[in-house]
């Protein structure tokens, strides 16, 4: 058995413009920093030769000086930091008994983030019924993940959870696909764990 499939965010071109806008400024802040640390360079060797100062005095003034430059870096740093959570989505790939899902960030980074084995599914079922809100009460203080990058599921798609247990951790999965992929998961995890409720 094989499936794949893929939740992008509902406002795919929106959160793209919002990602290529931080990567610019972020390459403008760089280029700056750049153009300033070479300006930087020559007024640090002036302070050297100023005879009038101490030690200390050309240490402080040589800080002041290049610490415009790591504050440009540290903005550049920071905005592609933020880019991250722009155009992001997430693949689910079921391979025979395993469901696999990964990060994408920009279409092009791939991060592995879960593997789920069949045999470990406890409980399947839609966000949309009461089974997943018991679910959810009953998980306590343990993790839920929302492998989704959108607060309402796409044209055509739905929320599906997956209760997940492993020897090390009890998990709750939400991802958001087609119909089809719960029949895949159903049929690999047995019809026992499926709750329609």
């Amino acid at each position: 058995m094989y499936y794949e499939e893929s939740a992008v965010p509902v406002n795919a071109m929106k959160e793209e413009k919002l990602n290529k806008g931080f990567t610019i400024a972020a390459g403008i802040f760089l280029a700056l920093s750049v153009i300033y640390l070479l300006y930087a360079l020559l007024v640090v060797a002036n302070i050297l030769a100023d005879e009038d100062l101490d030690t200390l005095g050309r240490v402080f003034n040589i800080l002041f000086t290049l610490s415009f430059f790591f504050i440009g870096v540290l903005i550049a740093v920071l905005l592609l930091l933020y880019k991250r959570r722009y155009n992001v989505s997430f693949d689910y790939t079921f391979v025979e008994d395993e469901l696999r899902i990964s990060k994408v960030f920009n279409g092009k980074k791939r991060k592995f983030l879960k593997m789920l084995k069949a045999d470990q599914m406890l409980k399947i079922g839609s966000c949309a019924k009461e089974s997943f809100e018991r679910t959810r009460a009953g998980m306590g203080k343990k993790q839920i993940y929302y492998m989704t990058p959108n607060d309402e599921p796409a044209e055509g798609k739905e929320f599906f959870y997956i209760l997940s247990s492993t020897t090390m951790e009890k998990i709750l999965v939400i991802i958001e696909a087609r119909r089809e992929i719960l029949e895949y998961l159903v049929r690999a995890a047995g019809r026992s764990k499926y709750d329609p409720n």
